[in-house]
């Protein structure tokens, strides 16, 4: 399985960025999608994710009402649409991939990791 996040940026706190996560191969390891992020000098977190059908998603309490992660398995893409961004929401976003079928909240739940895309919400 090959990840590859893009679409991080710099943004003014309130502004709006869109993430999207090229999967390819192991379809059965990406049952589960999801997105974390590590902000300076800060541990890995969860930030939300998504079952292969699309119809269940968790998130953070951080970034819930203000986040939605979505998915096309036909393009094999994932998404992750972030909204009224803050400066709290500064960090590296990093999608992963899990052959669970429930979507779990802790980094040792994903196999699978990409490179990660940096997203800066300035004040």
């Amino acid at each position: 399985v090959q990840l590859q996040a893009s679409g991080g940026g710099l943004v003014q706190a309130g502004g709006s960025l869109r993430l999207s996560c090229a999967a390819s191969g192991g379809t059965s390891s990406r049952n589960v999608m999801a997105w974390f992020r590590q902000g300076p000098q800060k541990e890995r977190e969860f930030v939300g994710g998504i079952n292969w059908s699309g119809l269940s998603a968790i998130y953070a309490d951080s970034v819930k009402g203000r986040f939605t992660v979505s998915r096309d398995n036909a393009k094999n893409m994932v998404y992750l649409e972030m909204n009224n961004l803050q400066p709290e929401d500064t960090a590296v976003y990093y999608c992963a991939a899990s052959s669970s079928v429930t979507i779990g909240a802790t980094v040792r739940r994903y196999s699978y990791w990409g490179q990660g895309t940096q997203v800066t919400v300035s004040s």
